[in-house]
């Protein structure tokens, strides 16, 4: 790994003074293994809510489908599912698409397998990590990884970069976009009173507010994103998704794919693409 990638700011190579402490290594709750596992369901089912009351599990699930929309009866893994929402929409939408649902954390993937999206007829579930995927080569038509990006660190990332497309055609991962440094600050201020009132009225949700306060300092830049692909492949093709405004947080979506796998989506002339 090159120290240059290891070391990368969140905001990317080129990152500006400020942007470069507006960044943290603080973990967030879901990703600590000292905090009862209660307290990541917590947050885990807070993100659930807020992604079905915003739309975001449909729409994330329409963007995965909308990149293998040349494949009959695509073939799709989540990383870090935590809820698995995002596939119960995709085998929902599509009547073919089989899922494999996964994530490290063994208990968020029992209670999926456990519940009725276990038992769909197109869905697996898995304890995944992924950095080191234990499937072969091209196993899928599509890696999907929604909302959780963030969580690893660069040298983990581009081991997952690599991993995810070596086993998957094409690596779609969807993610809070980072925000400039004096929007961030901006926002963080006008986000703070809600935020205080909120865990007033539930205690228990000040760990759904760290989790996204810490979420919001992780989050990797465009250019970040560009550098731990080509650390992962110099040849890497990196294609940035056009988004919708939308109510909730600003996501961001694009799609990592090696030149060799002749992975490129439909449609992929309207995307800014990196080679």
């Amino acid at each position: 790994m090159d120290p240059a990638i290891a070391d990368m700011p969140r905001g990317g190579p080129n990152a500006s003074w400020l942007d470069r402490r507006l960044q943290t290594d603080v973990l967030e709750y879901t990703d600590r293994y000292d905090v009862p596992d209660e307290v990541k369901q917590t947050v885990i089912g807070a993100l659930d809510r807020v992604g079905a009351r915003t739309g975001q599990h449909e729409e994330n699930a329409r963007t995965a489908l909308g990149v293998v929309s040349d494949i009959p009866n695509p073939r799709i893994l989540e990383l870090g599912a935590g809820h698995g929402m995002l596939s119960a929409k995709i085998v929902e939408l599509h009547p073919t698409a089989t899922v494999t649902i996964s994530d490290l954390d063994p208990t968020s993937v029992a209670t999926i397998a456990a519940g009725d999206l276990g038992a769909h007829s197109r869905v697996r579930t898995k304890v995944v990590d992924a950095s080191a995927i234990d499937a072969d080569d091209g196993s899928y038509d599509l890696v999907v990884f929604a909302a959780a990006f963030h969580h690893l660190a660069p040298s983990v990332a581009v081991r997952a970069i690599a991993e995810a497309t070596r086993v998957g055609r094409r690596f779609l991962v969807i993610d809070i976009k980072r925000l400039s440094p004096p929007l961030l600050i901006l926002t963080q201020l006008m986000i703070a009173p809600l935020a205080t009132i909120a865990i007033a009225v539930r205690p228990s949700f000040r760990h759904v507010v760290h989790d996204g306060f810490i979420s919001s300092l992780r989050v990797y830049s465009r250019s970040a994103f560009v550098a731990l692909g080509k650390a992962a492949d110099p040849h890497m093709r990196i294609e940035f998704l056009p988004t919708a405004v939308r109510f909730g947080p600003h996501m961001g979506s694009l799609v990592f794919s090696r030149p060799d796998t002749n992975s490129t989506p439909a449609g992929a002339s309207r995307h800014e693409e990196h080679e």
